[in-house]
């Protein structure tokens, strides 16, 4: 391996999901992050925000940015939770849902586009290397023993 895998596997997934990205901005106005976040409404229904943020590995900070993108766009629904007015349920609209269900054949489509490189017994065993690399990588991660990173940014003055 001339390269670091590392490098070339942020090198792989920037090419892969480049046309996702293009078509639904193009599209749909909706960014890659964006659609990320209807993605996993989709799947899990309504969420606190910091459910939401954890589901998509993404900052509650940024993920709370893109809720906000999304309910003005009316493809996300916020409900501050009545008990706790720091927590809100974050859903999709019925415009949100439309746009998942129209979209997501695209990308269906993408990603088995791209598995057409390999042969059937190849995306096989890819599946479950990456499996195996997803869970060195969560063991390597966690014996760091370190404090979870904080992201802040700096104050403007």
């Amino acid at each position: 391996m001339g390269e670091l895998f590392l490098y070339r596997l942020t090198r792989l997934q920037a090419a892969a999901v480049a046309p996702v990205g293009r078509l639904c901005q193009a599209r749909y106005g909706v960014s890659r992050r964006e659609w990320r976040l209807i993605v996993v409404l989709a799947r899990h229904g309504p969420v606190l925000s910091s459910e939401l943020a954890e589901l998509a590995q993404l900052d509650r900070a940024r993920t709370s940015r893109i809720v906000t993108t999304l309910v003005d766009l009316e493809l996300a629904a916020r409900e501050v939770i009545p008990s706790d007015r720091r927590q809100a349920r974050v859903s999709l609209t019925d415009k949100g849902r439309a746009l998942h269900d129209e979209f997501l054949p695209v990308v269906v489509e993408l990603n088995r586009q791209l598995l057409l490189a390999l042969e059937p017994e190849e995306v096989a065993q890819l599946d479950g290397l990456m499996d195996r690399l997803a869970e060195r990588a969560k063991a390597n991660l966690a014996a760091l023993d370190l404090p979870r990173q904080r992201r802040s940014r700096p104050v403007r003055r």
